[in-house]
């Protein structure tokens, strides 16, 4: 990404979405366009600024940030923005849905200035923020949830994985094992630039918008149970 990282603050609390905006304006090659202390403001905000980050909080009162993920990405225009899911802790049941409804990743909010600006520029990089291992535990941890508590993210049957070629499955399951793109490209022999192309493609025909959400489908569809090695 060249320019400027466009990052919007979606928080309710206004000492912590103050403290998150003054931090990011002082840090050099990331413009802040809104802050937002709902989930309604920041849908509006959101389809008037375009951000390319959304730092997401998620329990608000009235539209929490899972519903109003949802409804950002929905209607977003190409590219959407990469929403980062702020939360107090790392297990939290609302991340899950948070991640179902295509948020990137999350950053706890203890987090310090250091990891935080990391964060906002590796998502608006277009990386994944978090390490595969973090993602694999918290889908273990609700997979077998149908939907979670006051989540704006619809249930339903997973993906059909028999769109998926043998390969594709592959890559599908070791990246729900948590392994990272080298990791995968050393045990299948392959290059990262292959592993990336099987996942998109994966990702393509599944209807997936990010990796978080490909580790959803593979625990949800079966194709890995939690727990298993």
């Amino acid at each position: 990404m060249t320019g400027s990282v466009k990052v919007l603050v979606v928080d309710d609390q206004f000492l912590i979405r103050a403290g998150l905006v003054g931090l990011l304006r002082a840090a050099p090659g990331i413009e802040v366009v809104g802050e937002a202390g709902d989930g309604d403001e920041a849908v509006a905000l959101a389809a008037e600024t375009r951000p390319d980050v959304i730092l997401m909080d998620i329990r608000m009162p009235g539209t929490n940030g899972i519903t109003a993920t949802t409804r950002i990405l929905a209607q977003a225009a190409e590219p959407p923005p990469r929403v980062l899911v702020l939360t107090t802790f790392d297990l939290d049941e609302y991340v899950y849905g948070a991640l179902r409804a295509g948020a990137s990743g999350f950053l706890l909010k203890d987090s310090g200035p250091e990891r935080l600006l990391a964060a906002v520029a590796a998502v608006g990089g277009g990386d994944a923020l978090f390490a595969p291992s973090v993602t694999r535990r918290l889908v273990e941890a609700f997979a077998r949830q149908a939907a979670c508590p006051d989540g704006g993210a619809e249930g339903g049957p997973p993906p059909d994985l028999a769109v998926l070629t043998g390969r594709e499955v592959e890559v599908l399951k070791l990246i729900a094992r948590g392994l990272t793109n080298a990791d995968i490209a050393e045990r299948l022999y392959i290059s990262e630039a292959t592993v990336k192309t099987h996942l998109n493609r994966t990702m393509s025909k599944l209807g997936l918008d990010s990796r978080a959400q490909a580790v959803v489908v593979a625990y949800e569809s079966g194709l890995v149970t939690p727990g298993a090695r």
